[in-house]
């Protein structure tokens, strides 16, 4: 009678989730996020993936179905971040626009107006 390996995972088992982004979303990885950053030249730090699970929980919290207001979000990262200097602190992770790049290494959409593609990144 053959046995399972108890390492080897049933195919229809709902994948684990990381442990360190407990409010990912559906889908995301961290090797997804990884290679978003390699294409946009970002060398990710630990503050990068601060970054990702302040994003992840702010969705999370959020989570009603009413659009995610910019300022707010703006609001609540400039808050997380105060000690290292907040915004302007992200700007230095995130060049492309904090909540834009920040919101595409963390499988999220960004709200309305972050980017407009007359002008590039605005948030």
């Amino acid at each position: 009678m053959p046995t399972s390996s108890p390492h080897i995972e049933p195919r229809n088992r709902e994948p684990v989730p990381d442990p360190d982004f407990p409010h990912a979303p559906p889908g995301w990885s961290r090797i997804g996020a990884m290679r978003i950053a390699r294409d946009e030249r970002i060398g990710l730090t630990e503050a990068h993936w601060e970054a990702v699970r302040a994003l992840q929980g702010y969705y999370a919290r959020h989570d009603d179905g009413s659009p995610i207001n910019l300022r707010d979000l703006h609001d609540a990262l400039d808050e997380h971040f105060h000690a290292q200097g907040g915004l302007r602190f992200l700007y230095t992770l995130f060049p492309a626009g904090p909540i834009a790049q920040s919101c595409r290494l963390a499988g999220l959409k960004a709200p309305f107006i972050a980017t407009d593609p007359g002008f590039g990144s605005v948030a």
